[in-house]
């Protein structure tokens, strides 16, 4: 008898991938937010955001990775907070963070400053951190209704794993869930049977790579670990050609719920959210942006709106 499908996606992951040690510790951690916060009458979204790394080496030196920086979860996370939802914020290790998001350490360092001294307090010049006084605010009552918990990774291995922790750990809490999937997430690695041992040597000549597939975790995430979760994907390309026929494939193949389809030139300013019945245009308008109005208003208004008859159609 052949073996379930769901066997292969799980043994490649169990031998292709290293499993992190605290993986078990982080999905008790989940499941009990997600337990928390849907017995309190909320949704739960899981926002991946990020890139991945790809180790070349066992003790790595040198790997491969993309350039993403974490806005667009980052941005995410607080306006879906804003619309009622408490987030599972699984991010890259050092990406953008929801509220600090557009502080960089430069500017931090610069606006501090001693009163009374160099051992006298430190005060915030609030003109070159503006708004800081209500963002921290913010984040305070954040942090004190438990409405965030940041889940870190860093490489492949250890996000394609934390994910299927996370899809297990809110299938408890069925059509409440939203599977928010914005990491960058590469598609090619090298299995840890293959992975060299010691860093790469130059004096061997030219490096030549060749490069596994990663397994679609989307697959039995949508149809196993979290059946009756809202899933969206995100879909990114240089070529707009081709963008939303990717998006409806990816549709028709894994069955989930939307996809989010950008080009890489123009993704702050105009996405395509695709549903297998409907493909609506996300614009930022001139005046949007002098207003300082980002993409992600429009993206999560649009998502929590498609969850909200999701949850209808599913009795929940």
């Amino acid at each position: 008898m052949a073996e379930p499908r769901i066997s292969s996606i799980d043994g490649k992951l169990a031998e292709e991938f290293a499993v992190p040690s605290h993986v078990e510790e982080v999905k008790e951690k989940m499941a009990a937010f997600a337990e928390h916060h849907a017995a309190a009458g909320r949704r739960v979204v899981l926002i991946t955001s990020g890139g991945t790394k790809v180790p070349l080496e066992s003790r790595t030196v040198r790997f491969l990775d993309n350039f993403s920086s974490g806005r667009r979860g980052a941005s995410s996370a607080e306006y879906f907070i804003e619309t009622g939802y408490a987030v599972i914020f699984l991010h890259r290790h050092r990406s953008l963070y929801p509220y600090t998001r557009m502080f960089s350490t430069m500017n931090m360092l610069d606006a501090l400053k001693f009163r009374g001294g160099d051992t006298g307090e430190v005060v915030v010049n609030q003109q070159v951190l503006p708004n800081i006084a209500k963002v921290l605010k913010r984040y305070q009552e954040v942090k004190e209704n438990r409405l965030l918990l940041p889940i870190e990774f860093n490489t492949l291995s250890e996000y394609l794993h934390l994910l299927k922790a996370a899809a297990q750990a809110l299938s408890t809490i069925g059509s409440k869930a939203m599977f928010y999937l914005a990491a960058a997430v590469s598609d090619f690695y090298i299995p840890a049977s293959e992975m060299p041992e010691h860093k790469i040597q130059s004096s061997n000549g030219p490096l030549q790579l060749s490069m596994n597939m990663v397994p679609k975790i989307l697959s039995p995430l949508v149809k196993d670990w979290a059946p009756q979760a809202f899933v969206i994907s995100f879909k990114l390309e240089t070529d707009a050609s081709i963008l939303l026929d990717k998006a409806r494939r990816a549709l028709e193949t894994y069955r989930h719920q939307a996809v989010v389809a950008n080009v890489l030139d123009s993704r702050r300013g105009y996405v395509v959210v695709v549903t297998p019945e409907t493909q609506a245009e996300l614009i930022l308008t001139e005046e949007d942006e002098k207003n300082e109005v980002e993409i992600e208003v429009r993206i999560v208004s649009n998502l929590t709106s498609a969850h909200n008859k999701f949850i209808t159609q599913q009795g929940g």
